[in-house]
């Protein structure tokens, strides 16, 4: 009991560590409430930039304004394990814009690639693209609208959707429910999958409830720790595959080389894999109707 109170606390305090704000030699670039955060721009003295959604709360986005190649937060980093299961992709969804770190990295590596990035904050969009050097062209844009009716509505299917929308501290429940996820896996092609960015427990208390209700609507769900953080990368699978951890490691380690990535995607797929293949009797699947008031 001693030790997991232990494991805990350290837990704990990495995620602590990762929500301070206006740290030493950090400057306050911006700072507007919107309708749904109060949205802050921070600058440190290397340059990068930080978009928080309260003071305090946990780092949206860190961006080197000019700089794609530049992925600083692990978990965007651990996004891209997503690569590896669809090597090409020509139709790419982002839902949650924030500072643009992850549109921007595909752009730079995937041109062709049609990337829509979406976010129901119209200060978010109009910081990411004043602060954070973003830009959009005519294989990139961004949308001002509710991801989840954005992605109901979908009529062309994407190869790739990534779900990075977050609150000042967790995912909205709207967009966990079974009924979302299943309009998820509708606007995927049959290569497609998708990949979410979620809070681990003890952070979030509707984790295994998350899990669950992935598990209930895809074929494979795969899960992707990380070191030294509270986040998990989950990603769901619309037909059965079962990739092994070295094989995806392998398609890690070439997509790294050919694209010269300044991380090397093999390690952190390597380090983090699991497959999710049991499914927790005690965990509920997420609905709307039991969305809490």
């Amino acid at each position: 009991m001693r030790a997991m109170k232990i494991r805990l606390l350290l837990r704990l305090l990495v995620f602590a560590a990762a929500c301070v704000v206006a740290r030493a030699g950090e400057k306050i670039l911006h700072e507007k409430q919107s309708p749904f955060n109060t949205v802050v721009v921070t600058e440190d003295e290397q340059g990068l930039r930080t978009l928080w959604f309260e003071k305090g709360g946990a780092r949206q986005s860190v961006v080197k304004v000019g700089d794609p190649e530049h992925v600083d937060l692990p978990y965007a980093q651990v996004v891209m394990a997503g690569l590896a299961f669809c090597e090409t992709p020509q139709r790419i969804l982002v839902v949650g814009l924030g500072g643009g770190t992850i549109p921007s990295f595909l752009h730079q590596h995937y041109p062709k690639a049609t990337i829509d990035a979406v976010d129901i904050d119209p200060e978010v969009v109009a910081v990411a693209r004043r602060f954070f050097g973003f830009r959009e062209d005519a294989t990139m844009r961004a949308h001002v609208a509710d991801g989840r009716k954005f992605i109901e509505d979908c009529r062309k299917p994407y190869d790739i959707i990534i779900l990075d929308a977050f609150g000042t501290d967790n995912v909205p429940y709207s967009l966990a429910t079974v009924e979302f996820i299943r309009s998820v896996k509708r606007a995927l092609s049959p290569r497609g999958l998708a990949v979410w960015n979620i809070w681990s427990s003890p952070f979030n208390p509707l984790y295994d409830a998350m899990v669950r209700t992935y598990q209930e609507v895809f074929d494979e769900l795969y899960l992707f720790d990380m070191r030294d953080a509270g986040n998990k990368i989950l990603i769901g699978l619309p037909r059965a595959e079962r990739l092994s951890r070295d094989e995806l490691a392998r398609r890690a380690k070439r997509i790294s080389k050919e694209k010269r990535f300044r991380f090397d995607l093999s390690d952190l797929v390597a380090y983090g894999y699991q497959f999710v293949s049991e499914k927790d009797p005690k965990a509920r699947v997420l609905m709307d109707k039991d969305k809490p008031n």
